[in-house]
């Protein structure tokens, strides 16, 4: 079969037929009276074989190892070869994403174009101060896209930088609050506390809910963070928590400053101070817990705390009796 032929039925062109001919990929086995070259079966075969390997981004060089070596063994160049292509398509992923998010900045010329990438690139140096100025930027006249705001934040692990990017979150409104609660789901703990971190600093009816929800999450961390939220929202769904954090010392201060600043009514007050008081009646409770919960008391209003703290200042527990004790002694002279 002549040249032309093999290049129409094979879809490889005349030109990189000879090119395999000059490498000595394929060399037709014949030649014809007028001197063009003639391939065999064999030869047409050899050709698809090329074509193959080339197809799974084989050097011709490679491809010709491959076919002539005897002892050469595919495993490490495919091995190698799906590294590279790991790499490059990661490379693409993530031009891809600056993309996106350079896109959803709405550039009104290259000028904001050039100051989105700079912000980007400082959002993803290595130096914590670069990662904390580009965040309280971000928040201007060229704003970085939610999407990148979210991402940093889910990943960044300097505390500095993580504050400034809560901040920004939170400056940027609701529109990064899907983004977060999918990071509520992560199988990765630290993701989910910065994700519920995060949320909190929102002062949006949507975050709220979210909190709401975050108190029932797997993950006990996320529901101690969601409950201090919450308290200070006014959202007595929270109590049990809080009451559950001062009993087990997690974040016990703030958990009462929450229960504090839940007890803001007459009825709410005495909500919380029967709640304290039941967990008190706990028999197996600790001593040290029991203080706790007593000390939580000093800063619920209302009879019903009065009067639990009257009983509890005769506790057979000493220090739990005189905890009570000196806080009714405060509380009488107010």
């Amino acid at each position: 079969m002549l040249i032309g032929e093999v290049a129409r039925r094979s879809g490889v062109s005349a030109r990189m037929l000879r090119h395999y001919d000059s490498l000595g990929l394929v060399r037709p086995t014949g030649r014809t009276q007028a001197g063009y070259r003639e391939y065999s079966g064999a030869d047409i075969r050899r050709i698809f074989h090329i074509e193959s390997l080339r197809s799974l981004g084989l050097s011709l060089r490679e491809v010709g190892c491959a076919l002539d070596d005897p002892g050469f063994t595919p495993s490490d160049l495919v091995d190698d070869l799906i590294r590279q292509t790991r790499d490059r398509i990661a490379g693409e992923t993530a031009l891809l994403t600056r993309l996106r998010r350079i896109g959803a900045a709405e550039p009104a010329g290259w000028e904001d174009v050039l100051q989105t990438v700079a912000l980007l690139q400082a959002l993803g140096s290595e130096s914590a101060g670069k990662r904390q100025r580009a965040a309280l930027s971000s928040v201007g006249e060229v704003p970085l896209p939610v999407e990148a705001l979210v991402e940093a934040a889910l990943s960044e692990t300097d505390p500095n930088v993580a504050g400034a990017l809560r901040w920004a979150l939170a400056q940027s409104g609701a529109g990064g609050l899907a983004l977060l609660a999918e990071g509520l789901g992560s199988p990765v703990a630290d993701v989910r506390e910065r994700a519920v971190r995060s949320i909190a600093e929102i002062p949006d009816g949507e975050a709220t809910a979210l909190l709401r929800d975050a108190l029932t999450n797997s993950d006990i961390v996320v529901r101690r963070c969601a409950a201090v939220a919450l308290g200070a929202r006014g959202v007595a769904d929270a109590v049990p928590t809080l009451i559950g954090m001062i009993v087990e010392e997690a974040n016990d201060v703030d958990a009462a400053d929450a229960l504090s600043a839940l007890a803001s009514g007459p009825a709410s007050a005495d909500r919380i101070a029967t709640g304290l008081v039941d967990r008190l009646a706990d028999g197996a409770l600790d001593s040290s817990a029991r203080r706790r919960l007593t000390e939580a008391l000093a800063d619920i209003p209302g009879i019903a705390a009065s009067h639990a703290l009257g009983d509890l200042s005769h506790d057979e527990d000493r220090a739990v009796a005189l905890t009570a004790a000196y806080i009714l002694t405060l509380r009488n002279a107010r």
